[in-house]
């Protein structure tokens, strides 16, 4: 009986274990010196539960920033680790919230430069003249193919480097590539 009892077990715990690694806690291929994980994620076996699986939930933390802006699908379901990602990290969005052209995309990881074009009155001749701003923004990982000439629209954070008080919140790629980006006036 008991021989039974213990072939039982392990079947259940087998079965159990399968369970669990369907759900098992995906991460990103560990490319940094330290060990890459959401702060918000407990990743030890022994607290996953097959409840949550069934729930479909899965064991990656997300939130809503808000605003009216949506929680992108690769953010809900991606592996990355991104601890100013304003979807999965610690970052929340507060202040302005800015539209801006990117002007160079892929020289910086996660970050590029957007360019914000603007009218200046001058009261002597009475009239208007361009001026624009460049901005360092973060951009997350879960907005892939960002590249010149596509349009952020970014929200005011922490700073989260010495340039940097700014985080992508949504990406509009762009139609037409063959313009010059860098002199471009475009207003929002």
């Amino acid at each position: 009986k008991n021989c039974f009892q213990s072939a039982d077990n392990r079947i259940a715990s087998r079965t159990l274990k399968q369970s669990l690694r369907t759900m098992e806690y995906k991460e990103d291929v560990q490319n940094e010196k330290a060990y890459q994980k959401q702060g918000a994620v407990f990743i030890a076996a022994k607290r996953t539960l097959p409840e949550k699986a069934k729930r479909g939930r899965g064991m990656r933390y997300y939130k809503n920033v808000g605003l009216g802006f949506k929680t992108p699908k690769s953010a809900k379901e991606g592996i990355y680790v991104d601890k100013k990602c304003p979807f999965t990290g610690n970052v929340s969005i507060r202040g302005r919230i800015l539209k801006g052209l990117v002007v160079s995309a892929g020289k910086m990881k996660n970050s590029c430069v957007i360019r914000r074009d603007y009218l200046h009155y001058v009261s002597k001749y009475r009239r208007y003249e361009k001026r624009h701003k460049n901005m360092t923004v973060h951009i997350s990982p879960c907005f892939v193919g960002v590249k010149e000439g596509d349009v952020l629209t970014v929200g005011q954070c922490r700073p989260l480097s010495k340039t940097i008080r700014f985080n992508t919140l949504e990406h509009e790629p762009s139609v037409n590539t063959s313009l010059n980006v860098k002199k471009m006036f475009r207003m929002f």
